[in-house]
This record gives C-alpha cells, sequence and structure tokens, in this order.
C-alpha cells in the first residue's frame, strides 16, 4: 500500500531540486523571448469539450486522450494539444480582427500512449500561434523565433528540419490515388519507412514518373540542393509553389543569419492532419525525439467558424531538458544565493542580513544553527542545494563568509558588505 501510495502512474513523473529550477527558468527565458517578438500570453483551460481535439479537427487520436465524464454527461478532455485550444478562443474573442495575431501560451499537454514505450504522458509545452498571416515572412518569422527561444534555453548545437506539406500533396495529386491508397502511402512516409513504401507502390498501377517522386523523397533532404533536386522531379503546380515559398522562407532566414540553423526535408508531413503548408521539427543531441514542432494550418480555424491564415510551434521543455543535460551544458542561474547560519542569539542580524540580501535580488535562506549538526554539515547542505555563499553569523556585528568553491573565506563587518 505504501509502495503505490509514493508512486506515479505510469509515463508521469515527479521534478524538484535543480532540475525543477533550471526547468522554470529555461520555460521563463524562452517565455521572455516570445514576448520580445510581440506574443501575448493566452491560457486555456486544462481540460475542455471532446468536440474542440475530435477526429475532424486532426488533432491527436481518440485513444490516446484522457476521458472522462462531467455531472451533465458530457465528454471532457484534457488537452492533448494546444493549437485547437488556442483556435478556438481565437474564433470566440477574435473573431473580426484581420490583421495578426500573436499569442504564446504555457502548460502541459496529456497523451494516453501504449504501455512500455518511455514517453511522457504529461508534457510541458511553450509555443506560439501568429494567426491572420499567410505571408512566407510569417514563416520565417516563426522560425528564427524558435531560434531564439533554443538558444535563450542554452542550447548550442540543434537543427531546424523544414518540410512542406502542399509538396506532398502536388505528388499526390498528380498520382490520382484513391484515398485509401493515399493514406497508406502517407503512413509510410510518415514514420520513415521507404522500404516498405518502396515495395508498396511497386505493386500499384500507377505511372512510373509518379513512382519515381514518391520513391525520390526519401533523398530530398539537405540544403538548398534538396529543393533544386524536389523541382526537377515534378511539373505539379502545387509542388512547384511550395518549393518556390520555401525559398522565399530561406531568404528571410538568411536575413536574420540563421542559415546555419535551417535544412530541409521534403518527406516531412507531420503527425497532425491539420498541417496545410510548411511544417518543421527541431533536433538536438541527446534525445532521439523532437524538441519542438510546428507549422502552418490555414484551414483549422474556419472549424470554429473564423477562416484566418495561421502558423504556430510547440517547443517539448521535457525533451529539450534532456538534450542539454544529456550534452552536459552548465547551468547558469540567473540570480545568486546565499545560505545564512545563525544562532538564537544573533538572530536580529541575521533577519536583517537575509532581507538586505532579498532586496539586492539575492536568494537568502535561513538556518538556525542547532548543536546536533556541526560546521562541516551546514557546507556540504549548501553544495547539495547549490548555494553561493554561506554566512555565518560570529556575533551581531560580524559574519564569516565561505564561497561555494571555498576560494574565499573571510570575516566581515556586516554593516560593510557590499551585497
Amino acid at each position: 500500500m505504501r509502495e503505490t501510495l509514493l508512486s506515479t502512474p505510469e509515463g508521469i513523473r515527479d521534478i524538484y531540486g535543480s532540475e525543477c529550477e533550471r526547468k522554470h527558468q529555461i520555460i521563463n527565458d524562452m517565455e521572455h523571448v516570445l514576448h520580445l517578438y510581440g506574443n501575448k500570453d493566452i491560457e486555456t483551460p486544462t481540460f475542455e469539450y471532446f468536440g474542440i481535439f475530435n477526429s475532424d479537427k486532426g488533432s491527436a487520436p481518440s485513444n490516446e486522450m484522457y476521458k472522462f465524464f462531467d455531472r451533465d454527461n458530457n465528454t471532457l478532455v484534457l488537452r492533448p494539444d494546444f493549437t485547437p485550444s488556442i483556435a478556438r478562443c481565437v474564433a470566440k474573442y477574435f473573431a473580426d480582427e484581420e490583421l495578426p495575431i500573436r499569442l504564446c501560451y504555457r502548460g502541459n499537454t496529456f497523451a494516453s500512449t501504449e504501455k512500455h514505450q518511455g514517453k511522457l504522458a504529461e508534457i510541458t509545452q511553450l509555443g506560439s500561434e501568429l494567426i491572420n498571416d499567410d505571408s512566407s515572412a510569417a514563416d520565417a518569422e516563426s522560425i528564427a523565433c524558435v531560434i531564439d527561444c533554443l538558444k535563450a534555453s542554452g542550447l548550442n548545437e540543434f537543427q531546424i528540419v523544414i518540410g512542406e506539406v502542399e509538396y506532398f500533396k502536388g505528388i499526390i495529386e498528380d498520382a490520382k490515388l484513391p484515398k485509401k491508397i493515399e493514406e497508406k502511402i502517407k503512413d509510410y512516409i510518415q514514420i520513415k519507412n521507404f522500404f516498405g513504401l518502396s515495395e508498396y507502390i511497386s505493386e500499384l498501377d500507377i505511372d512510373e514518373g509518379i513512382k519515381n517522386n514518391l520513391n525520390s523523397l526519401s533523398s530530398l533532404f539537405g540544403g538548398l540542393d534538396a529543393l533544386d533536386k524536389a523541382e526537377k522531379l515534378t511539373e505539379s503546380k502545387c509542388a512547384l509553389e511550395a518549393i518556390d515559398r520555401l525559398r522565399k522562407v530561406y531568404t528571410a532566414l538568411s536575413y536574420y543569419e540563421y542559415e546555419s540553423y535551417v535544412s530541409f526535408d521534403l518527406s516531412m508531413i507531420n503527425g497532425y492532419d491539420y498541417y496545410t503548408g510548411i511544417v518543421f521539427s527541431g533536433y538536438t543531441y541527446g534525445t532521439g525525439n523532437p524538441i519542438v514542432r510546428g507549422g502552418r494550418y490555414n484551414d483549422l480555424l474556419s472549424m470554429y467558424g473564423k477562416d484566418a491564415p495561421s502558423i504556430g510551434f510547440s517547443i517539448y521543455v521535457d525533451e529539450l531538458m534532456n538534450g542539454l543535460n544529456r550534452q552536459k551544458l552548465p547551468f547558469k542561474r540567473n540570480v545568486k544565493s546565499a545560505l545564512i547560519v545563525y544562532t538564537i542569539e544573533h538572530q536580529q542580524s541575521a533577519l536583517l542580513l537575509a532581507q538586505k540580501l532579498r532586496q539586492n535580488e539575492c536568494i537568502a535562506q535561513l538556518i538556525r544553527k542547532s548543536k546536533r549538526h556541526d560546521e562541516d554539515e551546514y557546507m556540504t547542505y549548501s553544495d547539495i542545494y547549490d548555494v553561493g555563499k554561506v554566512y555565518i553569523l560570529q556575533d551581531e556585528n560580524n559574519v564569516r563568509i565561505i564561497s561555494a568553491d571555498r576560494s574565499v573565506d573571510e570575516t566581515r563587518k556586516i554593516d560593510d558588505l557590499d551585497i
């Protein structure tokens, strides 16, 4: 019984201590970047009506949602995805707005994945949605914002891989395939099973040129040369317009001087069915899963009553943390911290010192000294909790100061401290 009380459900975990502190700091730093791009905060409910996310919206599969009922027998779900919730809000509160709307959010999503996959069921996300802008400049702005967010998190080496759903749609439209076969092909491409795709389409009664185009998707990745190759493979107007748009996005990103962070993959179509144009995912060392996903979804808001082209992205904070930790990137705190050790006789001086430290944006922890613990134990405590300096009250006027690395060990008057 005790073991059950202390454990968490599969796919759910506790976060505490320095890991939790680092996570919050990363979120705050990235959120600051989102605000610099003009995004305004929005919060949506943790659970909503099932209809907000059901299959015709192209969100998560029904069997991956956590469902429950309210007292009126309405089906509710824990949100599996932020974008449909924000689409609902925009349709409700910005129904008549025609100029760009920039919104950003932070929070958790929930997905009931199969057991033993090692995936989290509760995921922290931070993201942005740019609504009422159908330009390639908006596409580039979203990707540039992602890059700036990841840089703000402390990540140095990462890659944003860009695709275009309309390129794939153009090739499929040329093939004039039944919907069932089209979905099968999409499934193979989604999981990057190009051997299976090749075997499957070899048995289809379609033009050899179409087969070649579909098989070529596996090699359409890299820099601008990938776009050159993709352009030569098809005469589809839809596909060629998609390539042209990607070139415009790349040009805009070059103005940001972010070419080194981006590459192309024309086989990328991403998971949700609501994407209608450019799609992108971010990757780094130390995690096999994307740390960010995004794309254009021009048709989604119309399902909630507002016709508005839109693009957005979500950063998966837990995956980003995995990358930072496994790359052993140092955690640089934004604030100083101190531990004040005192006896009851010097409590007033200790409290005044703590107030002075806090007024100067320094975290100050107080511990009243006990006869059961010697000085070394307090120093060990300071190491465990990443304290920058230890202040040990000697009397009402003097304090011994020891730095975290022990390079400083001196006694000074409290009134003369330079904090």
